[in-house]
């Protein structure tokens, strides 16, 4: 048991130094990412200063870490695409528009939820 947990304690360490270095590396090179950080900085503030239930704080916050993990995912493709071939290909670009579909979905959803939210409050005011 104490060998199992060791593998594990582990393993569980080299998943955060690897998701630390995805990370670290996106942000050193996607101008995106930075900038949907900083506006998941001001919702979640906003968040915080609104007199919003913890449910919607919750899905608020949620919502900005799924735009995160959107972006995450356009640079991953982004750079698989980049890696397999220099060259233009309809199929490639299908890839990189389609990773770029997924963070403008996430977007309008996090954005959907605000309207709602906001709708609620000033209706309640």
């Amino acid at each position: 048991m104490l060998a199992w947990l060791r593998a594990e304690g582990r393993r569980l360490a080299h998943t955060c130094l690897w998701s630390w270095q995805g990370w670290a590396a996106a942000w050193a090179s996607e101008k995106s990412l930075r900038q949907w950080s900083l506006a998941n900085v001001l919702s979640a503030m906003a968040a915080f200063a609104l007199p919003l239930s913890p449910a919607e704080r919750a899905m608020i916050l949620a919502l900005g870490l799924l735009v995160l993990a959107a972006e995450l995912a356009n640079t991953a493709i982004e750079a698989v695409v980049d890696f397999v071939t220099p060259d233009q290909h309809p199929l490639a670009g299908k890839a990189k528009d389609c990773g770029s579909a997924m963070v403008a979905v996430t977007a309008i959803a996090a954005g959907v939820a605000w309207v709602v939210l906001i709708w609620g409050l000033i209706r309640a005011a």
